[in-house]
């Protein structure tokens, strides 16, 4: 469909014009520059005049033709007039086309550019046609207007390819082009499809501000520098499938304005879409070192299929379901084949960490199969409802046995966060192994951290995960004993003696050996104070009337006495023990004892069960589905 010209501007141009045409509505008339020798431009130069310029040419000479207007007929004289005859192909040296206008279309192909080719501001009202063209130094389409389509295809930019604020009415081909200089189409506008399937950028590829109101298709595209297309606008597909950035690709503050599935593609650095909104559903598919989605806006449903990235989703905004989930497998194109991962070739492997969830609202947010332990959480939103799939990790304490100034410490294995990593690494008691190198942990320490301990325990606990929740249970509890700030000093006094009875109710094996200890102190005060020395005897006492009357009995206990001499026999251990198992299960023993002893076992008919209920608490949570 054609397009109408622009409006000729009303000002004259810089260089000497022909001024051909001029009117009282246009003074200025045509703006092609004078050929040389002439005081006309070559689509106005008398037809013998312009026959003896085109005759005077040579492959390789240097042209300029600004602000001319040409015709079909005309640009096929002057292409013919620079045809090499060696290899029929037109070669130029510097081309000065800036502000010309083609009627018809402009072919292009197969030419070379051996200096400068300066289109900028021009129009190509047909086709623009530079098909395997070689531009050997910059080329320059700034603000070029492209009515109908632009062929780039297997065309080699060597210098600077510049088609910044151009646009483009029709489909852009560039596929298999080849840029070895930076290749700038910043706020370019794409009206139809932007097609770069398989080409090549040696350089940055700058698409800063560009806007695609149709596919922008970037398939099996290769960028071996930065890729930019930052607050570029995205109104239809943005197809990515095996593009490969062997540095950082940025979409910060781009906009998709409708569903998009972007990859998968591969990035040996960061794929950057900080600021970026999504409107309609998306499914990115990235295999990159690092995703950053700071302040990312998801504005429908949304799936990240992931692999290797560390991912940065601080302060994302959105409220609707949004998963990220790691692949465990390379991609797969749609006709099967596996998406080439050489770019990322000595990564260790293909785990996907998270970096940060600081200031997500995790409502909606489902995480699956991701290494959490280097994770940032606090001041997260909601975190309670946060949904964890398949295998998520978290970081564990410093295992072995390490020397904490003069005592001897051992921590139980348990799931931990980055932040308390980072807070006990900069205590002056730390111990070795606590990672102090959270990169933005901040100043958050206990009082910060408890809540986020409670709510992961109850996301835990709404999965039916009750060993995971206790975890980090442990870890509330923890953080609620180390804080000096909201925690009043009696209440950190028994959090202290229930840490140190059973580790919180977590721990069996310490509860069990302070239940052994106990019961083993029993047993020696028993055997040392509690037994009698001899089992008492019971003797009866009567009159017996003359002649045979009636007798009547008296039965009384003698007082039992302490013991002496040898009290540890195993006769007096087995009573001992016999008592002190009874005491546990809050039975009587049935047992003589002295006064001492009834205290003894008063005593440990308290103690010793609350210690085995502990060991039985202990044992649940840990079993407990």
């Amino acid at each position: 469909m054609p397009h109408p010209s622009p409006e000729p501007p009303s000002t004259s141009p810089e260089w000497p014009h022909c001024g051909h045409g001029s009117t009282r509505d246009d003074p200025v008339g045509c703006r092609g520059i004078h050929v040389p020798g002439h005081t006309a431009c070559l689509a106005h130069l008398a037809d013998a005049d312009r026959a003896a310029y085109l005759a005077g040419l040579t492959p390789g000479t240097d042209i300029d033709h600004r602000g001319t207007t040409f015709t079909q007929p005309l640009l096929d004289a002057l292409l013919g007039a620079l045809r090499d005859p060696a290899t029929r192909r037109p070669r130029l040296g510097g081309a000065q086309f800036e502000s010309a206008t083609f009627e018809s279309d402009a072919r292009f192909e197969l030419a070379t550019f051996e200096s400068t080719a300066q289109f900028r501001s021009a129009t190509f009202e047909g086709n623009a046609l530079f098909r395997s063209a070689t531009f050997e130094s910059d080329a320059r389409f700034e603000l070029a207007t492209f009515q109908e389509q632009a062929w780039f295809i297997w065309a080699t930019f060597k210098g600077t390819g510049r088609f910044g604020a151009a646009t483009f009415h029709d489909h852009a081909w560039f596929d298999s082009a080849t840029f070895k200089g930076t290749a700038w189409f910043g706020a370019t506008t794409f009206k139809s499809t932007a097609w770069f399937e398989s080409a090549t950028f040696k350089s940055a590829a700058q698409f800063r501000l560009a806007t695609f109101e149709s596919a922008a298709r970037f398939e099996s595209a290769t960028v071996e520098s930065h890729a930019v297309f930052g607050s570029a606008t995205f109104q239809s597909d943005a197809q990515f499938e095996s593009a490969v950035f062997k540095a950082d690709v940025q979409f910060e503050s781009a906009v998709f304005e409708r569903s998009v599935s972007v990859g998968p593609l591969v990035c040996a650095g960061e794929v950057k879409l900080s600021g970026a909104v999504f409107s309609g559903p998306a499914t990115l598919s990235f295999a990159a070192r690092r995703l950053g989605c700071r302040r990312t806006r998801w504005l429908s449903t949304a799936a990240l299929r992931l692999r290797y990235a560390t991912v940065d989703f601080a302060h994302a905004v959105f409220e609707y379901p949004l998963t990220i989930a790691a692949e465990a497998h390379p991609f797969a194109l749609p006709d099967g084949r596996p998406v080439t991962e050489q770019a990322l070739a000595g990564t260790p492997d293909a785990t996907v960490r998270m970096a940060s969830l600081r200031g997500v609202d995790a409502a909606h947010l489902v995480l699956a199969d991701v290494d959490l332990s280097r994770c940032l959480f606090a001041g997260t939103v909601h975190l309670d409802q946060l949904r964890l799939e398949g295998i998520c990790s978290f970081d564990e304490v410093p295992p072995g046995t390490h020397w904490r100034r003069w005592r001897l410490t051992r921590f139980t294995q348990r799931r931990t966060l980055a932040e308390e990593h980072h807070w006990r690494a900069s205590q002056p008691t730390a111990v070795r192994g606590w990672n102090v190198a959270v990169f933005g942990a901040g100043h958050v320490g206990p009082a910060q951290l408890a809540p986020v301990y409670r709510a992961l325990r109850k996301a835990f606990e709404d999965s039916k995960n009750e060993p995971g929740a206790a975890d980090f249970y442990y870890g509330e509890m923890e953080m609620r004993r180390h804080d000096r700030t909201s925690t009043t000093r009696a209440e950190r006094g028994l959090l202290h003696g229930y840490w140190m009875l059973s580790g919180y109710g977590l721990r069996a094996s310490r509860a069990l050996g302070w239940l052994a200890a106990a019961m083993l102190v029993t047993i020696v005060l028993l055997m040392g104070f509690g037994l009698p020395e001899d089992s008492p005897r019971q003797e009866a006492t009567g009159t017996v009337p003359p002649g045979g009357g009636r007798v009547s009995f008296v039965i009384d206990k003698e007082e039992p006495r302490n013991p002496t001499g040898n009290r540890f026999t195993g006769k007096r251990f087995e009573k001992a023990v016999n008592v002190t198992l009874n005491s546990v299960v809050f039975r009587s023993s049935g047992q003589d004892l002295t006064t001492t002893g009834t205290y003894i076992e008063m005593t440990s008919r308290v103690t010793e069960p609350v210690l085995l209920g502990l060991a039985v608490l202990s044992i649940r949570s840990r079993v407990k589905r």
